[in-house]
Parts: C-alpha cells; structure tokens; sequence
C-alpha cells in the first residue's frame, strides 16, 4: 500500500482555519479597532516595537506561521469551490504538489 501526503496537507488546511478563526480576529480587532479607538495605547504598533516583534526569531516564526498558513487555508478554499461549481483542474494539475 503506497503511502500518501494528504495528513500532512490536510493538518496544514487545519491550522489555517485555526489562524483565521481564531489569531486572524484578534489582529484585525486591535489593529483596525481597539488601537484606533483609543482601548489600547497608541505605543502598541509603534515602528520600533513592531520591527523589535519581527527581527526575532520568534516574531518571525509567527508572522510567517499567520501568513503562510492564511493563504493556504484560503487557496485550498478556493479550489474546493471551484470544483463544487463544476471547474475540475483534477490532480494533474497540482500532481507536482500531491
């Protein structure tokens, strides 16, 4: 029996759909309501704090883990939506991926 990749994929389309459920709502919620809103102090987003997040290895980790893992939550979304409306790529298309 050959063995497949499609848990490690299918654990990827998971954790995107965590990332937008549950980490893609927090981010829009303080940085397009609470910060602009006054909630949060403006020193939450300030230049020099963001770029100190993002130049450690764990800041980028996260900003790689939220963007990777969006887009191929919502590109996996969009070709099961293209199949259910009847546009069939088939596997030989993505046979380079699978």
């Amino acid at each position: 029996m050959k063995r497949s990749n499609e848990p490690i994929f299918w654990s990827l389309f998971g954790a995107g759909g965590l990332v937008v459920a549950f980490i893609l709502p927090m981010l829009i919620f303080i940085t397009g309501i609470a910060v602009p809103l006054g909630i949060l102090p403006r020193e939450v987003l300030e230049f020099e704090r963001i770029q100190d997040f993002a130049n450690h290895w764990p800041g980028k980790l996260f900003i790689f883990a939220v963007i990777s893992l969006t887009l191929w939550h919502s590109a996996h979304r969009i070709f099961l939506s293209l199949h259910d409306l009847g546009i069939h790529w088939g596997r030989g298309f993505f046979r380079w991926l699978l």
